[in-house]
């Protein structure tokens, strides 16, 4: 059995990476939403933080009420009971990666983490 897990993400609305990689610490998703389209509801968390980074085109997001606009090479960190929705721009879609973690469950990072 490989310590490692490879996968690929086709063209599409979104791919769900938890169960193709056998992720145990985290869910990722690669969502893509066309010129004008909206993830079509609101949503919190229970727990879990989520981090989005905007890998191409561009819209936004309301969180809490507040609209925030988002374009590629962008980041944002979105606390577990803050209310969300995305939305791609109207002459755009937007494509984004969403990493959702435990909140506070990092203990270690980066060199912290390392065995050289």
């Amino acid at each position: 059995m490989k310590n490692y897990a490879k996968t690929s993400v086709a063209a599409g609305p979104r791919a769900e990476l938890h169960d193709a990689l056998g992720l145990t610490g985290a869910e990722v998703s690669v969502n893509e939403l066309p010129a004008g389209a909206s993830v079509p509801f609101v949503h919190a968390h229970k727990q879990n933080e989520e981090i989005y980074g905007i890998l191409a085109g561009a819209g936004y997001a309301v969180l809490d009420g507040e609209k925030v606009e988002l374009k590629a090479g962008d980041w944002i960190r979105v606390a577990p009971a803050v209310k969300r929705q995305f939305f791609a721009a109207a002459a755009e879609g937007i494509k984004y990666i969403c990493i959702q973690v435990k909140a506070g469950s990092l203990q270690q990072y980066t060199a912290g983490d390392a065995i050289l």
